[in-house]
């Protein structure tokens, strides 16, 4: 049946001119098949691409979704991390900050004393500024930036930390009280002798007052000896940090021992007049990388207790 073929007779009435035009029946189902179902198959493969983009774009968005939260929280916790470095770099600051007289009494330690505590730099502040003043237009430059002024502020607070622990010791060794309650009898320099009036340099300070009285230490440190010495008669001898050392001279009783630590205005023994003395008194010294300096200049705090 598919088989039969048919004949289309087209007649021109003007002219009398018949046109035949034989088809098969297959051929007309085909064409008939084609117009109608074509525009089904078009429709539908618009339909599945538009489908398939809009689940392309779905999968995309998620992914971004995803991706751009895990850049919030991972920027989220560098910028936690930043802030938290800066608040214990300004709580360091903040511990830096010195008595006024004790201060006075570290700017005028020797220059060879403040050397050994000199540190810190300035070129990470420097980094730092440049890179907040960098541009940046992605996540990945965002997470750069951010990483670098971490760890350019890691740096910085091991650099501030140094510079405060070194200037904490310096503070703790530096001899800044005076070591018994009294009169100042004599004074460092020259001067004449007590027992024979000839000129003499005096190596310290001696400060008058009753027997008994409290010897306090005058800084941080660490017992180095407690003898009886010559013209010292009953002597202490404290070892601090950065090159110092303190002496404490003819003292009646001892109340430390050699190699015991002590803080500034802990009692270390009691006046007297043992050794060369003509009453009781406190001989004091400091000594700087061995060399006798003028305790004057650093005693700006009165006796502790």
């Amino acid at each position: 049946m598919m088989s039969r073929r048919y004949t289309v007779l087209i007649a021109d009435r003007s002219s009398g001119v018949v046109r035949r035009l034989t088809v098969s029946l297959r051929a007309v189902l085909l064409t008939s098949v084609s117009v109608f179902v074509l525009p089904l198959l078009i429709g539908f493969g618009a339909r599945w691409s538009t489908s398939a983009e809009r689940h392309q774009l779905a999968t995309v968005n998620r992914a971004l979704e995803i991706e751009n939260g895990n850049y919030r929280e991972t920027t989220g916790e560098l910028t936690s991390q930043i802030q938290s470095l800066e608040g214990v770099i300004n709580e360091l600051g903040e511990r830096s900050a010195l008595d006024p007289a004790q201060a006075r009494a570290m700017a005028k330690l020797p220059a060879v004393v403040k050397a050994k505590a000199a540190g810190g730099t300035a070129e990470t502040n420097a980094a730092i500024s440049n890179i907040l003043s960098t541009s940046f237009t992605s996540p990945e430059d965002t997470f750069g930036v951010l990483r670098t002024l971490l760890q350019g502020l890691e740096s910085r607070l091991r650099n501030v930390r140094k510079d405060v622990e070194r200037q904490e010791a310096l503070a703790a060794a530096t001899p800044s009280i005076w070591p018994a309650k009294g009169w100042l009898t004599g004074t460092f320099g020259g001067r004449s002798d007590p027992f024979t009036g000839e000129p003499a340099f005096h190596q310290g300070l001696d400060i008058s007052t009753e027997k008994g009285q409290p010897v306090y230490a005058t800084a941080d440190g660490q017992v180095e000896s407690a003898s009886y010495t010559g013209d010292y008669g009953n002597l202490i001898v404290l070892r601090h940090d950065f090159g110092l050392a303190t002496r404490y001279g003819h003292l009646s009783v001892f109340n430390v021992k050699p190699g015991a630590a002590v803080r500034r205005g802990d009692v270390i023994g009691f006046v007297g007049s043992t050794g060369r003395s003509t009453g009781a008194h406190l001989h004091y010294e400091i000594l700087a990388n061995g060399k006798l300096i003028n305790p004057l200049q650093l005693l700006t705090q009165p006796a502790k207790r």
